[in-house]
């Protein structure tokens, strides 16, 4: 149990410190919530049960508003329902300085991939190339944030005493991006460049840094900042596990440790370019 908090903990301070993947309205006109300074950086809260990436994210920011004095979090995680079917969610309704705001909670890794789409902002793809920047930002945009003003969704605002018409509609969408090594080091326009995290590279890429030791993350520990306090992997050990991601067509985020002690993190991906 100690590992599992310690583990928590490492997990709470990454999220934390992920930046907002942009300021204010920024993309699509949506607009990124305000938060105050988090008072502290100690997650105390047991989770027993194993929860989903995005879930455990979730957890992670309610436990952040919490200690908002000007937020008081009204209901999570609302089941939108029709006739028993789950039409859909709202993440969070609360209020902040007594302004009622229905939040939408985001966390994603993204990589730059110009080859797919026309813009900046389209270029940003999953690791896997089963969803991208965009995908998400139109779900958020013809979904989830319309199931608000959805006749379904009345009954449970009236519960709240909550006017739809008062309600403002915001994001809290953080991000890790990923760039091609030779782009390592590149600005872009649209999004915060304190976002990259890392780079991305093909297996053939990888001799390159055949002098240096690897760690693979379980995918709750994506969340966390590289640190040398774990077992790391010879280069050839290091090859013979990510074989097993590529061959799955799963591509895994991992740790570098240079010989000289720097900390990197990366993503091996198994489609090429």
């Amino acid at each position: 149990m100690y590992q599992k908090q310690k583990d928590l903990q490492l997990q709470y301070e990454g999220f934390l410190k992920t930046p907002f993947l942009w300021h204010g309205k920024g993309v699509f006109n949506l607009e990124q919530f305000p938060i105050s300074i988090t008072r502290t950086t100690s997650f105390n809260q047991e989770i027993t049960q194993k929860l989903r990436l995005g879930k455990l994210v979730e957890r992670f920011v309610s436990f952040e508003l919490n200690q908002d004095t000007s937020v008081s979090i009204l209901a999570e995680n609302i089941q939108i329902q029709k006739e028993k079917i789950t039409v859909g969610e709202l993440d969070c309704l609360l209020l902040k300085n007594k302004k009622p705001i229905h939040l939408e909670i985001i966390y994603k890794f993204y990589l730059y991939d110009a080859s797919v789409g026309n813009s900046e902002v389209e270029h940003w793809i999953g690791p896997n190339r089963r969803d991208s920047f965009v995908q998400k930002l139109s779900k958020l945009k013809e979904k989830q944030l319309p199931l608000l003003y959805s006749n379904h969704t009345k009954t449970y605002l009236d519960e709240l005493k909550l006017n739809v018409d008062k309600i403002i509609q915001q994001v809290y969408f953080k991000a890790q991006l990923f760039v091609p090594l030779k782009d390592f080091g590149k600005n872009f326009k649209q999004l915060n460049n304190e976002c990259i995290y890392g780079f991305y590279i093909y297996p053939k890429e990888l001799l390159q840094f055949s002098d240096c030791k690897f760690y693979i993350p379980t995918k709750h520990n994506w969340l966390v900042n590289p640190h040398s306090n774990i077992n790391w992997l010879t280069f050839e050990s290091y090859q013979d596990k990510i074989q097993q991601f590529l061959n799955e067509e799963n591509a895994p985020l991992c740790w570098l440790k240079k010989p000289n002690g720097e900390l990197l993190k990366f993503f091996v991906v198994w489609w090429d370019n």
